[in-house]
């Protein structure tokens, strides 16, 4: 499974009592009424990829963490870059919340989805703190 930014609906989907669950906590965290995401996750990627992944979901909502820190945070100090790109291969963003990792200085940096994208999460946390 896979959450994906879209401008506009592509095809059609079925509808699961998963799928459903999961519209309802998105529109809840858009409206600022949700602060984490409570599914069942099956995470699918390599050993270091999930640990990047499990330690973005203790990110606090409404902070960020530096790519350095993750790094540091899964006992792997040099890692940034590849926090970086596990960032990138996270399938579920805003589920698993790449969008709250900057770089050290605090810039915004990049953003699969656009970093457009990512400043406006960033900023909607911070106003539904």
């Amino acid at each position: 499974m896979s959450l994906n930014f879209q401008e506009v609906k592509r095809y059609p989907e079925e509808e699961t009592a998963l799928l459903s669950i999961a519209k309802d906590q998105l529109n809840e965290y858009f409206r600022g009424k949700r602060k984490e995401f409570d599914l069942p996750l099956k995470l699918e990627g390599t050993d270091f990829q999930k640990s990047v992944w499990k330690q973005l979901l203790k990110i606090p909502y409404g902070d960020t963490f530096s790519y350095k820190e993750v790094a540091e945070a899964i006992e792997n100090n040099k890692a940034y870059r590849a926090v970086g790109n596990a960032n990138n291969k996270n399938s579920i963003p805003l589920i698993i919340p790449c969008h709250r990792v900057t770089a050290s200085n605090g810039k915004i940096g990049g953003y699969g989805a656009g970093v457009w994208r990512k400043k406006w999460l960033l900023k909607h946390e911070k106003a539904n703190l």
